[in-house]
């Protein structure tokens, strides 16, 4: 399966369209994580446990979109954006969603 963020596949053009297809991740922030991401913030450096939670949010998304695409018999994911967001009080959590449109092509 193929899944671009540009709007189309050089030398193979889309025959069909299918519509939009879409996968979304909403992940909570462990309490382990949130201490020593705030020690980090203070010390400086990279927080490599919501690096690595949100690597794996953006993947699982991704292949969601893709699990939808293909139960629609597409070859392939168009016009690909991926959007991140805080939710929750005092943003404890974090949704990734992956949207793009589903084709066929020739």
């Amino acid at each position: 399966m193929l899944v671009s963020t540009t709007n189309v596949i050089e030398g193979r053009p889309a025959k069909d369209y299918l519509g939009v297809v879409t996968g979304e991740v909403i992940v909570g922030a462990n309490i382990f994580k949130d201490l020593f991401a705030g020690i980090r913030d203070i010390v400086g450096g990279r927080s490599g446990a919501y690096e690595s939670t949100l690597r794996d949010a953006r993947a699982t998304a991704l292949e969601e979109l893709k699990a939808e695409a293909r139960a629609l018999g597409a070859d392939a994911v168009i016009g690909v954006d991926l959007d991140y967001e805080t939710l929750g009080q005092g943003g404890t959590m974090l949704m990734v969603t992956a949207s793009g449109t589903a084709v066929k092509l020739g």
